[in-house]
Formats: C-alpha cells, sequence, structure tokens
C-alpha cells in the first residue's frame, strides 16, 4: 500500500510537470512547478474556520488561505500531495514520532490566523524534531518531507512564531507529574521492534541522552545489518581507569526475542529516568559504562520475524545467515583450560585463541563480538536468551568431555554463583518455588544453574 501511494504522489508530480499551463496540482504554483490562471486579488486572507480532517485537534480553532504551501482552499490542502503524505507516514514510520510528525505537518497546511494574518510555526520546533525523527526516516531510506523544511517553510521566535507542540508537551508533563512516587516514571511503549525500529529507537535514545549516551557498531551481520551498541556512561565514548566495563548481548538466537526487546526497553529506561532524576540509576550510569547490544542475530531475527510467530517453528531463525549458530561458534577456550591447568608450564589467566579456530567458519557476527570483547577490557557481561527462566553462569563444557550433565566450575565460582543469585533472587518468578510455574524445572536450585551441569556444549560466547 505504501509504494502504491509513494507512486501516485511521483505521478502528481510529474504530471503538473508535464502540462503547467493547466489548472495547477495544490501547492504546485508555490512551489513553482506550473501556474495558474487566477490572479493575485481573488485570493484575498481572510481567517477561516479550521475544517481540516486530519488536523481538527490543533490548538487553535482558525486558519487562513492561502497557506504555506499555496494551497487556496480547505480542498485544495486536502487534496493535495502533502496532505495525502502526512496522512500515511504514521504507517511508513511504525507509528514513530507520533503524533509529532502529524502537528507540525499540519501547522504548516493549516496555520493560525490572528488578524487576518498567517502565524508560522516555529522553526526551532522543526529543527527539533528533525534531529529526533531524522533516524526513523533514515531507516526506511526516506528522505524528510519537503513541506518540513524548516528553513523556507517556518519562522524564527523573533518573527513571532508559535509552538505546534506546545500543546502535547504540556499534556506530557501533567501525565508525569501526576504519577504517585510509587508509580514508575518512565513509560514505554511494549511492543516489538523491526530491525529499522530498533535501529531508529536506539539512535533516537542516544540523541536524547546524549551527554550520557552514544551508539557505535561493532560490524556487520553476514547480510549486512549493523550490530550496533549504544552505550551509557557520564563520559560516553571514553574508557576511565577504574570504571567497570559492562556488556550485554540480546538475540545471539534470531528467533529468541525476549532479551533483545528488554534490552531496547533498558536503554530507553536508562535514559528517561537518568533524565528524570533517579538518583540508582544516576549512579549506575556515572560510575560504569555499560553497552547494550540488543541483537547480535539480525538476519536471524529477519528470518523468524518474516515467518511470524504462527508458522515460525524452533529452528527458524536461531542460527545466522550462514546457518551458524552463533552459541556454538566461538573457540573452545573452555577445553584448552582443562588441558593448561594440568600443567605448570601453561597460564590459565590468559589463553590465546588457537590457530586451528580460524580454519573453521568464523561467523562476521562472531568475529565481531570478540574484536569487540579484545577492545574493551569488560568485567561483567551477560547474553540474554528465551526458551528457560534460568541463569546460567560458566563453563558450559563439562570438565569430562563424555559427561554430557557435569558440574563444572571456574575459578570464580563462588562470585559467578554470587551473580546469578543476586539476578534471579530480584525476579519474583525466579525466586519462588512454585512447581507449576514457568521455568519450575530449576526450583529447586531457585532459578540458577551452573552451565555444564544443565547440559554441556562448547563454543559458547566468551564472557
Amino acid at each position: 500500500m505504501y509504494l502504491e501511494v509513494l507512486a501516485l504522489l511521483f505521478f502528481l508530480e510529474r504530471s503538473c510537470l508535464s502540462a503547467p499551463q493547466q489548472p495547477c496540482h495544490p501547492g504546485d504554483e508555490f512551489l513553482g512547478r506550473c501556474s495558474s490562471s487566477r490572479s493575485a486579488h481573488d485570493e484575498t486572507p481572510t481567517c477561516t474556520e479550521l475544517n481540516l480532517g486530519y488536523c481538527n485537534d490543533l490548538e487553535y480553532s482558525t486558519t487562513i488561505f492561502p497557506n504555506i504551501l499555496g494551497h487556496r482552499s480547505r480542498y485544495e490542502a486536502e487534496s493535495g500531495a502533502e496532505y495525502l503524505l502526512l496522512s500515511v507516514i504514521h504507517g511508513l514510520l511504525n507509528g514513530e514520532c507520533s503524533p509529532e510528525i502529524r502537528l507540525v505537518g499540519c501547522s504548516v497546511l493549516a496555520s493560525p490566523c490572528r488578524d487576518n494574518k498567517m502565524v508560522k510555526p516555529c522553526r526551532s520546533t522543526c529543527e527539533a524534531l528533525r534531529k529526533g525523527c531524522i533516524h526513523a526516516f533514515e531507516a526506511i531510506e526516506m528522505a524528510w518531507p519537503y513541506f518540513l523544511d524548516c528553513d523556507r517553510f517556518f519562522a524564527g521566535n523573533e518573527e513571532g512564531c508559535f509552538d505546534p507542540l506546545a500543546g502535547l508537551k504540556a499534556r506530557q508533563e501533567v501525565a508525569l507529574s501526576s504519577l504517585s512516587p510509587e508509580e514508575p516514571s518512565t513509560i514505554i511503549q511494549f511492543t516489538y521492534a523491526s530491525n529499522a525500529q530498533m535501529y531508529s529507537l536506539l539512535k533516537r535514545t542516544a540523541a536524547k541522552c546524549s551527554h550520557i549516551s552514544h551508539v557505535y557498531s561493532i560490524g556487520r551481520s553476514t547480510e549486512g545489518r549493523d550490530l550496533l551498541v549504544i552505550e551509557f556512561t557520564d563520559n560516553p565514548g571514553q574508557h576511565e581507569l577504574l570504571e567497570p566495563e559492562i556488556k550485554l548481548v540480546g538475540n545471539m538466537h534470531g528467533n529468541e526475542v525476549l532479551g533483545r526487546q528488554l534490552l531496547i526497553y533498558l536503554a530507553q529506561y536508562l535514559c528517561s529516568e537518568y533524565m528524570l532524576g533517579n538518583q540508582r540509576i544516576q549512579s549506575i550510569v556515572n560510575n560504569t559504562r555499560i553497552h547494550i547490544l540488543a541483537s547480535m542475530n539480525p538476519d536471524g531475527y529477519e528470518l523468524a520475524a518474516s515467518e511470524g510467530h504462527l508458522l515460525n517453528g524452533w529452528i527458524s531463525g536461531r542460527a545466522n545467515a550462514q546457518n551458524l549458530d552463533l552459541n556454538r561458534n566461538f573457540p573452545d577456550l573452555t577445553s584448552l583450560f582443562y588441558r593448561n591447568r594440568r600443567s605448570r608450564h601453561y597460564r590459565i589467566d590468559h589463553i590465546p585463541i588457537p590457530d586451528t579456530y580460524w580454519f573453521g567458519k568464523v561467523a562476521p557476527e562472531t568475529y565481531a563480538v570478540m574484536k569487540w570483547i579484545r577492545s574493551l577490557p569488560f568485567v561483567q557481561s551477560a547474553s540474554l536468551h528465551g526458551g528457560e527462566l534460568v541463569v546460567s553462569y560458566p563453563f558450559d563444557f563439562s570438565r569430562h568431555p563424555h559427561e554430557e550433565k557435569m558440574f563444572s566450575p571456574t575459578p570464580d565460582e563462588q562470585i559467578f554463583k554470587q551473580l546469578a543469585r543476586t539476578y534471579a533472587d530480584a525476579h519474583a518468578t525466579m525466586s519462588n518455588n512454585d512447581t507449576d510455574r514457568c521455568g519450575a524445572s530449576f526450583y529447586r536450585t531457585r532459578g540458577i544453574i551452573n552451565g555444564a551441569l544443565w547440559y554441556s556444549f562448547a563454543g559458547g560466547e566468551i564472557p
């Protein structure tokens, strides 16, 4: 449907260009595309009642024609390509930047009228909206709408402009102030995000909190999609001595979307709560450096999402586009640890990647994460999966290769167990003993388990 709309807009533009002496399409005369037989004295600007279907909830009730785009009447405005595009832009952007885009667009199509004079929308409002929403347009490879040209159709504060988003901002402030101290201050829209939406959300979040956050790419997937990380700290982009570096990874298996969504929500939450003055969040952000890779396998997600939840099986989208399970694609350093600890001639605190590893298939996603791990001194990390309600901690590979389920602790067993226990105990469902609950198979250990004791496998993500 959206392609048909864009084709229609193209047709309208080409029609006017090819027949300039015919009656103009709305806005074309103003934009210099064609001429009109109507004379200027027929167009006396007069305040008129605002009655534009898609814009009837504006904060004012009168407008004026011709409008900024040269439409001479309500009919021309509603028949114009700009109005048509504005009415479908919500769908094109999957609901992002709504209703802001619509309200600002309507302020151009139907500006308020005072004493039979037009009051233009503020350029500063347009520029702020463009800065916050340009990523949404880039994600769908769509140019910023020409009728929202901030320099051309908007005015400066000194010219007596008005802010078309003032009412919306006021309502949002009232909604936030009405929340009781017991209620969360951050409002998050809990909907699944496509890859394009995810990239846009992360970029918008970083733009909103640019003093504590920024986004960067650690590489690209097999099919060329960005492996985009959002970082939170009081000094973005810089490693500070003794400041802990933390990484959180989601969606390693493309069809396991819960971790991906939780990390997207976490990024929004950290930004919003920091801005709202949440002291606990401010302390965390100011004293640690948190890196969030919401999707390590965007190609697998794309495949799983295209099939939909009704048709998607357990396997579809689990692997990457090369059909490699990324959670079996890392070098098996655990086996080397077991072997080296029997000898005093080998270190076990720093084990190099064996040359033989590179002889096999190394996924670009795996390689990107390995380079990422080498570039920063991470002290704590977690990978969020789906399928069971449990915290699994190292080692994942059994210390006896023929034992499928065998307790195989690391030298840091106590700290790993404590971290797992802290997480599980803070999770209401994981920490209860209800044998009928989701994930009840781990109720005896209260939601945690050593990875190799659960089931043994090699090549899992390097901590």
